[in-house]
């Protein structure tokens, strides 16, 4: 009988020797394929986001670099063949005339020189006028009330050569700089055609069209262009809606 019992004993423990073996091989593969597969689809998750979205702002920025690109070679392709046809039209026989304090009205200047192939010539100041604002307008004011006639260094060789005539100026105190007064004073251009073009902060071009008819009642006074000082340094558009308009580009 005891050895029936032992017999049995031994052969429940072994099943229960089993049974905890095979539990805790389970236990410890599922615990090591879920610390294995948790890490690895976070990190696949995330980078593919990232690279998606890096890889989504390198393209669009690559088409908007190529697109400024290509607007840009369109742009600048009209304006150069348009100079190029104007100027062999219409340069013999016109000149830009023009005083510039701060550069904007010489910018302005050029364009039309440029979009023309007109000749040019800067009114310059034999006594340079200050760089400091402030004072500049002083003197503008003290010139202006005492109807002065500031000497212009250098000359026109030949104006009669000219037809068309472009004058440039800033506006001070509602007017011409009083330069310009001693421009009209120094030559004839009865006959001619004057193109005035004024750059003012906002006040525009006041009665300065209407002083130069009054200055050269014998010459064909056309209407003025104004560009405000924000516009100056690209005054191309504008210029060439004006030339257009008075009929002088074709």
């Amino acid at each position: 009988m005891k050895k029936v019992l032992s017999v049995i004993m031994l052969s429940v423990l072994a099943v229960s020797l089993i049974g905890c073996g095979s539990s805790e091989t389970e236990n410890r593969g599922n615990s090591a394929a879920a610390n294995e597969n948790t890490p690895m689809q976070t990190g696949v998750t995330e980078g593919t986001d990232s690279e998606a979205a890096q890889g989504s702002e390198t393209t669009e920025s690559e088409q908007s670099a190529a697109q400024d690109k290509t607007t840009g070679l369109e742009t600048a392709e009209p304006e150069s063949d348009t100079a190029g046809d104007s100027g062999a039209e219409h340069g013999s026989n016109a000149l830009v005339v023009y005083f510039s304090w701060s550069g904007n009205t010489e910018n302005v200047a050029n364009a039309i020189a440029g979009q023309t192939g007109a000749d040019v010539f800067e009114i310059v100041p034999e006594e340079t006028y200050t760089s400091d604002y402030n004072t500049l307008l002083d003197i503008a004011a003290e010139e202006k009330e005492n109807g002065a006639r500031p000497a212009i260094a250098g000359s026109i060789d030949d104006i009669s050569q000219y037809d068309i005539i472009y004058v440039g100026y800033p506006n001070w105190w509602s007017d011409m700089p009083m330069i310009l007064y001693t421009f009209f004073d120094s030559y004839d251009l009865s006959g001619k055609t004057l193109a005035p073009f004024c750059t003012s902060g906002g006040s525009g071009l006041s009665g300065t069209v209407s002083s130069i008819r009054e200055l050269e009642p014998e010459a064909n006074v056309l209407d003025g262009l104004h560009i405000g000082s924000s516009a100056a340094s690209d005054p191309a558009q504008a210029v060439s809606d004006w030339l257009e308009s008075l009929g002088l580009m074709e």
